[in-house]
């Protein structure tokens, strides 16, 4: 089964060189110029990735991610040509799994995109878990709290089961960037901050004072067993 991607960009010059780079990887690739024909061409047929430009006429790249995420779980990756690190957490905060800053190897770019297609189609885990209030149905995709299902993006998920299958112990950003972002030479601890941040809104009742998904200071995250 093919693999379409959707991309929307408005300099038509990096449109092509992006279209060019996803072909030769044997990728099919719908191109859009902005985000209304982005959303509509999203909703005629979802993607299996979506690239999205922050800057773009009409509706900007954070509405646009917003709006596709609210659609489905596709992986979406955030383009920006800003050097602002605000641009960067406001596009993973958007709904965003990874983001790219311009210029970018096309090289990186396949491999970012392998990256998410490979963590889209495995979990990594089939057991169930429960912490207290916390119910993990791994198999199911299934995450509970007080009885009560919550939905999490297939990232979010993922992030969750690697800290659950590791219980107690605690993992750096550097370990979670390539356990869930599969990124073993490239990445950025922000993707694991604001993430980890995501999910708190989720499962925790008070995501200011975590009670499972907790921070340990100059180490990393770790998922609480006592309570």
């Amino acid at each position: 089964m093919s693999v379409r991607i959707l991309t929307v960009e408005d300099d038509e010059r990096i449109r092509t060189a992006v279209s060019l780079a996803l072909q030769e990887e044997g990728w099919e690739v719908e191109e859009t110029s902005n985000g209304e024909d982005a959303l509509a061409s999203f909703s005629r047929q979802p993607s299996d990735v979506v690239l999205i430009d922050i800057m773009l006429p009409g509706i900007d790249g954070f509405e646009v991610c917003r709006k596709i995420r609210r659609l489905g779980d596709v992986p979406i990756v955030m383009v920006t040509a800003r050097s602002d690190s605000h641009d960067v957490v406001a596009g993973l905060e958007a709904g965003a799994d990874d983001y790219l800053r311009k210029p970018f190897d096309p090289k990186e770019l396949s491999a970012r995109v392998r990256a998410l297609l490979r963590r889209s189609k495995t979990i990594g885990a089939t057991s169930n878990f429960s912490f207290d209030q916390l119910e993990i149905i791994a198999d199911e995709g299934l995450v509970r709290i007080n009885g009560k299902e919550v939905h999490l993006t297939r990232t979010e998920f993922k992030l969750l089961i690697e800290l659950a299958t590791n219980s107690g112990k605690v993992l750096s950003r550097e370990d979670l960037l390539e356990r869930v972002w599969g990124y073993d030479y490239f990445g950025d601890s922000r993707l694991v901050d604001v993430h980890v941040r995501r999910l708190r809104t989720k499962v925790e009742m008070d995501p200011a004072n975590p009670k499972y998904v907790v921070t340990v200071r100059g180490m990393g995250y770790k998922l609480q067993t006592q309570f």
